[in-house]
C-alpha cells in the first residue's frame, strides 16, 4: 500500500508512505506511482501516527456527561451522581458490557486512535479495530478501591505498572493522598498517575507518569493539573475519561490541552504519540518512521498555516483515512472511487455519515447501535447510521 502525497506535521514537503507486510516500509518525497498494490493519491492532506489514548474506561462510554454541580474531589462527584442520577446511571449499565465496550472502542477508532489503554477489570477483547492495551494493574483510587495497599504491594503480581487515579481534586485531601500512595509504595513499584490536579512538583518523581485529562478534570473539578511544572518531573501522557465526564471528541480535548500554553505543539503531539509508547512499553508505534508498525491516520488539510495548526484543527468528520496495523478501518467516501479497484472483499465497511460527510467503517456498526438502542432508545450516538456496505 502507499499513501501518495502527504504532509507530515515536522517534516519538509510532500512525502510518500510506502506500507508492506504492516510496517512502514519507506518514506520517500513525494512522486507519482503506478504501483499494482493499492495506490491512494491525496490533495492537500496530512498524514500522523495514530493518537494512543492512554486512560479511558471503555465500558462507560455510553453516559452523557453527569455532574451536578463544580466539585471539591472525585468521591463528592460520585456521591452525588449516584445520589441524584441513578436511574440514569441503571439505565445506561442495563446495556450488556460487551456491547457498551464495543461502542467504546468505536468511539476512540472515530476520533484517530489506534491504540487505547482501558482502565478497569481486564476485558480480554477479541477485536481488530485498533490496540486495547491492558498490561498494566488497574487501581481505581485511594478512596474506592478496597485493600488497595495489599494490591499495590503483593509480590505475586507481575511486574507491570499500577495505574491509579490520584490526586483527582482541588482540596487538601485530595493532595495528601498522594502522599499516602508514595508513603504505602513500599516496593517502590512504577506508578502511573490518572488526573494528577492536586499534585506538586515534589510528589511528580514518584510517578513514572501522569496521565492529563483536561476535559474531564475541568469538567469536574474547574481545574486541571499544573502540567507546565510537572512535566519537568515525570512523563506526561494524554487521556480522554470516558463520557460520563467529558465529550467523545477527543481533538476537543486536544485544543484545550493546547489553549492551556503549557506545553508546546510538539510536546502535545508526543504525549499522544511518541511519549506513552516509552512509558507503556509500545515500541513499534507512536512514529511514521520506517520499521514502525503502520498506524497512521490521514486526514484533510484546512489550508491553515503551518502543520501544527492543521492537526490541531483537526475534527472526527476530517478524518479520510485510518490504517491500523497495514489494514484499513476507516475511509472517507472520497477515497472509494480509488479503492475500489483494488480486491477488498474480504473487508466489510459500515456506512456512517457525521455531518453529512460519509465515511466506511470497518464492521457492522449499524448492528451494534441498533442493539444497543433496544435496551436504551435514549443513546447518544453522534452520527446518522446506514444498512453495512461491502466495499469490492
Amino acid at each position: 500500500m502507499q499513501l501518495i502525497n502527504t504532509t507530515i506535521p515536522g517534516k519538509e514537503g510532500s512525502q510518500s508512505i510506502h506500507i508492506e507486510n504492516g510496517k512502514i516500509k519507506a518514506i520517500k518525497p513525494f512522486q507519482q506511482s503506478k504501483a499494482e498494490t493499492i495506490s491512494l493519491n491525496f490533495d492537500n492532506a496530512i498524514a500522523f501516527p495514530g493518537l494512543i489514548n492512554s486512560h479511558d474506561h471503555l465500558d462507560f462510554n455510553l453516559f452523557s456527561p453527569l455532574r451536578n454541580r463544580i466539585y471539591n474531589n472525585y468521591t463528592e462527584w460520585g456521591n452525588d451522581i449516584q445520589t441524584n442520577n441513578k436511574e440514569t446511571i441503571n439505565e445506561i449499565l442495563r446495556i450488556p458490557q460487551h456491547l457498551r465496550v464495543q461502542w467504546g472502542l468505536y468511539k476512540n477508532l472515530l476520533n484517530g486512535v489506534t491504540t487505547v489503554v482501558n482502565h478497569g477489570e481486564k476485558l480480554r477483547i477479541g477485536n481488530e479495530l485498533l490496540t486495547v492495551f491492558e498490561k498494566c494493574h488497574s487501581l481505581h483510587s485511594i478512596r474506592f478501591e478496597k485493600n488497595w495497599k495489599y494490591k499495590l504491594n503483593s509480590p505475586l503480581r507481575r511486574n507491570w505498572p499500577y495505574v491509579i487515579h490520584v490526586g483527582e481534586g482541588t482540596d487538601s485531601d485530595s493532595r495528601d493522598e498522594i502522599d499516602q500512595l508514595i508513603k504505602w509504595n513500599l516496593y517502590k513499584k512504577k506508578l502511573i498517575g490518572v488526573h494528577g490536579v492536586a499534585m506538586d512538583e515534589k510528589q511528580a518523581p514518584s510517578f513514572k507518569a501522569l496521565v492529563w485529562c483536561p476535559a474531564s478534570n475541568y469538567f469536574l473539578l474547574g481545574k486541571t493539573a499544573s502540567v507546565a511544572s510537572l512535566k519537568e518531573k515525570t512523563n506526561i501522557i494524554f487521556g480522554t475519561d470516558s463520557t460520563l465526564t467529558s465529550s467523545w471528541n477527543i481533538w476537543e480535548h486536544i485544543r484545550l490541552a493546547r489553549n492551556e500554553k503549557s506545553v508546546s505543539d510538539t510536546e502535545l503531539l508526543d504525549m499522544l504519540t511518541k511519549t506513552p509508547t516509552k512509558v507503556w512499553g509500545l515500541h513499534n508505534i507512536g512514529e511514521i518512521a520506517e520499521q514502525k508498525d503502520a498506524d497512521i491516520i490521514v486526514a484533510k488539510n484546512k489550508n491553515i498555516s503551518g502543520s501544527f495548526n492543521a492537526f490541531y484543527s483537526l475534527n472526527p468528520e476530517d478524518i479520510l483515512l485510518i490504517i491500523h496495523k497495514g489494514n484499513i478501518r476507516l475511509f472517507d467516501e472520497s477515497l472509494y472511487a480509488q479503492l475500489s479497484r483494488f480486491p477488498l472483499v474480504t473487508e466489510i465497511y459500515s456506512k456512517i455519515y457525521y455531518k453529512d460527510i460519509c465515511k466506511y467503517v470497518q464492521g457492522n456498526l449499524p448492528a451494534l447501535i441498533r442493539e444497543i438502542k433496544e435496551y436504551y432508545p435514549a443513546a447518544d450516538i453522534p452520527f446518522s447510521i446506514y444498512l453495512a456496505a461491502q466495499t469490492n
